[in-house]
């Protein structure tokens, strides 16, 4: 009984060495995540990535007191007319903006880069498209 186990382990085995790729692996362009440093200096650790996965959801960033309600749920007690504890101090609510605006003008600028990114890409292949064109004439006119 143990040959046949250790037959059906080998060919087990040969098929997730099939999947696997010797040598180095061709480079991989990822998009640009957002970083700490990309949130700015006045957020606490893991405040500005937890705020940006709010923002790409498209929900309300909770604030102090909201901890543990959704958004659904603050913006709906919003409707009714109660006033959440977070939005009646000044200085809480200026702090609150100012941490917003710069998760905010983060993700502007990881947009901004990915787009500029992709223009400068299109610009590359296009002037590569010419250039094989100019290059294919001249094989012609020597022919």
């Amino acid at each position: 009984p143990e040959p046949e186990v250790a037959t059906q382990q080998m060919a087990a085995h040969s098929d997730d060495d099939a999947e696997d790729e010797f040598g180095p692996k061709p480079f991989v362009p990822t998009a640009p995540g957002l970083t700490q440093k990309d949130f700015g200096h006045a957020l606490l650790p893991g405040e500005g990535a937890a705020m940006a996965a709010y923002i790409a959801e498209g929900k309300r960033i909770p604030r102090r007191g909201e901890i543990g309600l959704t958004p659904d749920e603050i913006t709906q007690y919003e409707d009714q007319g109660f006033v959440m504890s977070g939005s009646r101090h000044r200085r809480m609510e200026a702090v609150r903006l100012r941490k917003e605006n710069q998760i905010y003008s983060a993700d502007e600028k990881r947009a901004l880069a990915n787009f500029n990114h992709e223009e400068r890409t299109k610009r590359e292949t296009k002037i590569l498209s010419q250039l094989r064109e100019m290059v294919r004439k001249k094989m012609d006119a020597r022919k």
